[in-house]
């Protein structure tokens, strides 16, 4: 039912009444889909509850929350079968609540059956667990196996060590980055090149594959007697 084409009794519009069961409503559809529950906020709501097409849309400092996800935007859309997907314009922020996982972009799409979310436009990802920085135009995040795929102007940080190149796989849970499209890690007055650089982030040990190139200084100083 369209919140344009409610019914009236008494004169009195039904829309707040729909609004108010969509605000009780909505906890227990993303409890059955996502096994948690969710709040959320905007300066206006609006929406339909047709059957297995369920569309809500939040906009104007909209925010949710659910026992996994924070995300602020401009707009946030929900829709489509127990309200799975997810979409979010301007001014996008969120952080995975359990996994030390921010980001910023521009806009989002997220799967919450798959666990796929999909950021586009300036984006900056921040794995505080493990203190790697990325910026990129696209970012695509699977929640399930904790790997991103980064495209596009991609810049990754760890400490002294700056990674680039045309795209990367980040797997979180491992600690790994492979970089691939020209890839290039400077490290301090180190440089590496490849045409694939393989980067463990935990031990920090690098392994380059084809036309590799760089330089090492060798920084360390001999004390005398």
């Amino acid at each position: 039912m369209s919140l344009n084409c409610l019914p009236t009794v008494n004169k009195r519009p039904l829309s707040a009444f729909f609004l108010c069961a969509v605000f009780i409503i909505f906890p227990l559809l993303f409890a059955h889909a996502e096994s948690n529950t969710i709040t959320f906020s905007a300066d206006s709501m609006s929406g339909t509850t047709k059957e297995n097409s369920e569309y809500t849309l939040l906009k104007g400092n909209a925010a949710i929350k659910t026992n996994t996800m924070e995300l602020n935007a401009d707009s946030i859309e929900l829709s489509g079968t127990e309200y799975r997907k997810i979409k979010a314009l301007g001014s996008v922020k969120g952080v995975y609540s359990d996994g030390g996982f921010g980001f910023t972009c521009n806009s989002l799409r997220h799967d919450r059956e798959t666990g796929i979310t999909v950021l586009e436009g300036s984006v900056f990802m921040d794995d505080t667990e493990n203190k790697v920085e990325a910026k990129a135009e696209y970012i695509e995040y699977n929640k399930k196996n904790e790997t991103a795929f980064i495209q596009i102007n991609t810049e990754i940080k760890q400490e002294d060590a700056v990674c680039t190149a045309a795209f990367a796989v980040y797997r979180k849970k491992q600690r790994i980055l492979e970089l691939n499209g020209a890839p290039k890690i400077v490290e301090g007055s180190n440089v590496f090149r490849a045409q694939e650089i393989v980067f463990n982030l935990d031990t920090k040990e690098i392994v380059l594959d084809g036309k590799v190139s760089g330089s090492v200084t060798d920084t360390k100083k001999t004390e005398k007697d």
